[in-house]
């Protein structure tokens, strides 16, 4: 029989699982990785002179966001987009291999949310318990996410950086830009995701206390605790 159990601790669990996974992945598909140097409408750097307003094109992985000119009486809009149709096209080996990194580690976190939210109802498999192997598999989500972020900032070096940031860009070293709110995102999530493998430990107890017990030994179906 299906006991449903909700406590505090294995909801918030949950809720952070689901969190993470999302943060990680808005963040991978984000073009706000680094903010370019300031350009004009033109798409040349300003002088200073005249009333145009400058604007900061932005680098992800894979995606860029650029100031579209105008054509005629269409008005200027920024465009983002991938700027790499293929893999092959990412501009730098260490962003390829950065994205197959996080592309593992977020895959781990999404089948971790989709399966903490059936933790109410199944508690275990195979004498296992789910917030274990869970929370197990979210900390080597996190060993992917940290490889992937070690090795992101080792291809400012590519052609592509250069192009946004400068002659002074190099691995390591951003040169005229600056880090976007999705690079923020992704280190953020990944201390997120080791709190949750941590804090699965504490929802598996949760799940398993006295109390909860003798909620089943009476026949209920529906458990919540606080």
């Amino acid at each position: 029989m299906c006991h449903v159990i909700v406590t505090c601790r294995s909801m918030l669990w949950t809720l952070l699982s689901i969190v993470v996974a999302f943060a990680e992945l808005i963040a991978f598909m984000s073009a706000d990785w680094l903010i370019g140097r300031a350009k004009s409408r033109s798409g040349a750097e300003p002088t200073g002179a005249g009333p145009s307003e400058p604007y900061h094109p932005t680098l992800g992985i894979y995606a860029r966001c650029i100031r579209n000119p105008g054509v005629q009486h269409l008005p200027r809009d920024t465009l983002c987009g991938p700027y790499a149709e293929s893999f092959g096209e990412i501009a730098s080996g260490f962003w390829q291999a950065t994205a197959i990194f996080l592309a593992v580690g977020i895959s781990i976190l999404c089948v971790v949310a989709l399966v903490s939210v059936f933790t109410m109802c199944v508690q275990s498999i195979m004498k296992k318990s789910i917030f274990n192997v869970c929370g197990l598999l979210q900390g080597i989500a996190g060993l992917f996410l940290i490889l992937g972020l070690i090795l992101y900032p080792a291809g400012w070096g590519c052609q592509k950086a250069i192009d946004y940031c400068g002659p002074y860009a190099s691995a390591y070293k951003p040169g005229d830009c600056s880090l976007g709110w999705a690079f923020y995102t992704a280190i953020g999530g990944t201390v997120l995701t080791f709190i949750c493998a941590v804090f699965s430990a504490q929802a598996e107890i949760a799940t398993s206390s006295d109390k909860v017990q003798e909620e089943i030994e009476e026949g209920k179906n529906l458990i919540c605790l606080l």
